[in-house]
């Protein structure tokens, strides 16, 4: 036995790779494990405990980590440290700036708070049932929880990636299901009483768009002029407004599906026509004023649109027609309820929408499913029967 250097007994060694443990001065139990040289210098890893066999059973843990794959190697950070790094990177990976800020959001709001000192590498499966069963309990939303969860599922898969955990803990917890719940939606008739609502508004080309073609707000707002073809009747989305980080900005459609080319009617066509003309009286208005960005919905002087005072304008809009309960985001849902009540394909409202997965297409208009298969077996009646 060696005397001195905190030990109060003999070091012992176990086979190599399998690490040694030592009884220290103060009564603690070490066990170190060596994970070689890492950039000239040699790198351990080590665990307390209050017996012998405590220490042995967190080497063993350790050794159980390294032979899954985790880099025991790494820096060992707060689960907080790595929520920073984790956003920084999604950051860098391109994640639009309007996402960014709800991820910071969540964390800062719910996630931190619970969990932010928690090591990232012990982080248990009851650490994140806890919090989202609390979350739960508190009366946050059954839709906000479940975002809550799928952040910090998400970010611990990238730390499993990373080899900084050996498991995805969020995993094992079961997300909270989300009711949902029964839309209002706008009827033809509905439709045709807010057509003569918005006749002769400044915006009606873009009401008319949102209505027949489904484009979401932002993509409205980033259309330019050269994004439609009027011969052949194609409109393109090649980006989007949003407001993020305290700024106006341009930014790729949300996902690669959302970079799209859709047809336009001609009565959306026409509607288009006349606004370009009433775009060039304005610009002639403005003077030196305008600012040419070649937007088709630019402000009076040429400039984006600010997103909320869209909104406000749609609020007097759809009281003019009746219709108060009717948000600007329905008028896409009611384009897709036309479509497919109109015989078009599920994939073909899809890609008209700019939707990623069929499912996503299917899942939110399940309502229409009834008058489709109804005029399915109708049609199938007829054939038969005449």
């Amino acid at each position: 036995n060696r005397a001195g250097g905190g030990m109060t007994s003999g070091r012992k060694r176990r086979p190599q790779g399998e690490g040694s443990v030592h009884q220290r001065k103060d009564g603690l139990w070490a066990g170190v494990i060596d994970l070689g040289f890492i950039d000239g210098k040699r790198n351990r890893r080590t665990v307390y405990g209050h017996t012998e066999r405590d220490a042995l059973n967190k080497l063993a843990e350790l050794r159980d980590a390294q032979r899954k794959g985790q880099n025991l190697a790494a820096k060992p950070r707060k689960f907080a440290d790595w929520l920073d790094e984790w956003i920084e990177m999604k950051r860098r990976q391109g994640t639009r700036p309007l996402t960014l800020r709800g991820y910071r959001q969540l964390i800062k709001d719910h996630v931190k708070p619970a969990l932010g000192r928690k090591q990232l590498d012990k982080l248990a499966p009851t650490d994140v049932r806890r919090l989202i069963e609390a979350k739960a309990e508190s009366g946050l939303s059954a839709a906000t929880v479940k975002q809550v969860h799928g952040l910090i599922r998400n970010a611990l898969a990238d730390a499993e990636r990373e080899e900084l955990v050996h498991r995805n803990v969020a995993k094992l917890v079961k997300p909270p299901s989300v009711r949902r719940e029964e839309a209002r939606v706008l009827t033809i008739e509905e439709a045709k009483r807010l057509l003569a609502a918005i006749e002769g508004d400044r915006l009606e080309a873009f009401w008319i768009c949102a209505l027949t073609l489904g484009l979401r707000r932002g993509e409205l707002l980033g259309l330019r002029w050269d994004d439609i073809d009027f011969t052949d009747g194609l409109l393109a989305v090649r980006q989007t407004l949003q407001r993020a980080d305290g700024s106006l900005q341009f930014v790729d459609p949300k996902t690669d599906r959302s970079r799209r080319v859709v047809p336009a009617p001609e009565p959306t066509l026409a509607a288009l026509r006349r606004h370009k003309r009433a775009q060039a009286a304005e610009q002639l208005a403005a003077g030196k004023r305008w600012q040419n960005l070649g937007l088709v919905f630019p402000s009076t002087i040429g400039t984006p649109i600010e997103p909320g005072n869209l909104s406000t304008r749609w609020r007097a809009t759809r009281k003019k027609a009746g219709l108060d309960w009717l948000r600007l985001h329905d008028l896409r849902h009611a384009c897709a309820s036309f479509l497919l009540t109109s015989g078009a394909s599920p994939r073909t409202v899809m890609k008209t929408l700019g939707h990623s997965q069929i499912g996503l297409t299917m899942n939110t208009y399940t309502h229409v499913l009834p008058d489709i298969e109804r005029a399915a077996v109708d049609a199938v009646a007829r054939q038969l029967f005449g």
